[in-house]
């Protein structure tokens, strides 16, 4: 394990709670593990409390912003958290220095931080988790192109203001080189699950195929934050053609999460009569979700979006689940020979190849096996987290050195949340 005893990294989450960010959940236990003090400003959420007596973690939190849902709103949110953050972010520096801040990224607007972090003698790690321009123009039918550009002028400033990058994926990897990363300063780093937590979930008494309304010999299972990008109303679709146009009644959908489009597709599955057949648990802790995970036959994904690794893929692979989904890039990189893939956009060869699957249990051992052993030895978070490590071990150790470390009563004493 690297050794990062007596530095100090800060992280700044923008768009969610520290709690609803699973990737920034394992990385601070892996630094924590590693002996590193951690910061997190993060927007204030009930469901952070498990965080606060986590040794060595300091919690900031701030009032969080109204969440948008268009264009100009994501801008007022934006603004409002940076308002918001930046002041702590000082504060917290001048009580107890800071070695590394990393940016839980979207979005690209904190260049001007990062600047003056810089100047201070603070390195700068940018954990980029999706491309604003992609995700942007997967919302419209035709993207505003002087809007594009202005995506595509903050990921260049974004980088050309970050001493590393770590990225979830190769093609995103590619694409922030091309936009001035530094080939050796970005590195991949995958969000796969943690094999420790799927173990724990194997230990509970698993879940029955059943719905508040009724029980099903199959389930399918979608996951994950519900964006306008993630069309899940194509898994609703999906569910339309196979219950009502194919007749099976034997088989139930659960869509597990939250998001901007939960009421919608609530209010879709509704209008389609599809109450009894498709099911919202929520979002749940991810135990709790492998567990869920665990009681379904398939997993579906219906991302076009060919720069996403789709985190609920690994999660589906780790729990031995196969996959269905849409033929792009990175899904195929991660699923192939453990998943089903058709293609993109043609819901109904989606549902074709879903009923196969769940109408041959051998099939669906086979590729069950391939994915969960994909991910006991590559995908897996344990697997990832050491290129983590290292890159914030590399800034740590090149960051300008200063005679007497300043170390706040409050960092020295262990765990504290401030607001």
């Amino acid at each position: 394990m690297t050794d990062l005893r007596g530095s100090h990294v800060a992280a700044m989450v923008q768009n969610v709670s520290l709690a609803d960010d699973n990737r920034l959940c394992k990385q601070i236990e892996a630094l924590s593990a590693a002996g590193c003090r951690v910061s997190v400003i993060t927007r204030r959420d009930a469901a952070n409390d498990p965080w606060r007596d986590l040794p060595g973690l300091t919690l900031i939190e701030y009032r969080a912003p109204v969440d948008g849902a268009s264009t100009t709103g994501h801008l007022r949110e934006y603004a409002a958290s940076l308002v918001r953050q930046i002041p702590r972010l000082a504060r917290l520096h001048l009580r107890d220095r800071i070695d590394v801040l990393q940016i839980c990224q979207p979005p690209d607007l904190y260049f001007p931080v990062t600047a003056v972090a810089r100047r201070l003698g603070v390195k700068v790690l940018l954990d980029q988790r999706d491309l604003m321009p992609e995700t942007f123009a997967q919302r419209y039918a035709s993207a505003p192109a002087r809007a594009m550009q202005v995506l595509h002028w903050l990921e260049s400033r974004t980088q050309a203001s970050v001493d590393a990058t770590v990225t979830v994926n190769d093609h995103l990897r590619s694409r922030l080189i091309a936009a001035g990363g530094a080939p050796e300063r970005v590195r991949v780093v995958r969000n796969g699950p943690v094999l420790a937590r799927l173990g724990r979930a194997r230990e509970v008494a698993p879940l029955p195929k059943v719905s508040r309304a009724r029980s099903f010999s199959s389930v399918v299972t979608w996951a994950g934050k519900m964006g306008r990008q993630d069309r899940v109303d194509d898994v609703v679709r999906v569910a339309e053609l196979v219950v009502h146009g194919w007749g099976r009644d034997d088989v139930g959908f659960m869509l597990i999460g939250n998001g901007e489009c939960l009421d919608e597709l609530r209010l879709m599955v509704d209008e389609l009569g599809l109450r009894e057949h498709v099911w919202f648990p929520g979002w749940l802790d991810e135990v709790e979700l492998y567990r869920h995970l665990a009681a379904a036959d398939v997993g579906i994904d219906t991302s076009l979006q060919p720069e996403v690794t789709p985190v609920k893929a690994m999660e589906y692979l780790g729990v031995g689940l196969p996959l269905v989904a849409y033929d792009v890039q990175e899904t195929r990189r991660l699923a192939e020979g453990a998943s089903i893939l058709v293609e993109p956009g043609d819901t109904e060869a989606l549902a074709r190849e879903l009923v196969g699957l769940l109408d041959d249990p051998a099939k669906r051992s086979l590729l069950g096996q391939v994915g969960s052993e994909r991910v006991r030895v590559d995908l897996a978070w344990e697997r990832q987290q050491e290129v983590y490590l290292e890159t914030v071990a590399g800034l740590v150790h090149d960051r300008p050195r200063r005679a007497t470390p300043r170390s706040s009563a409050a960092a020295r004493s262990g765990p504290s949340s401030a607001s």
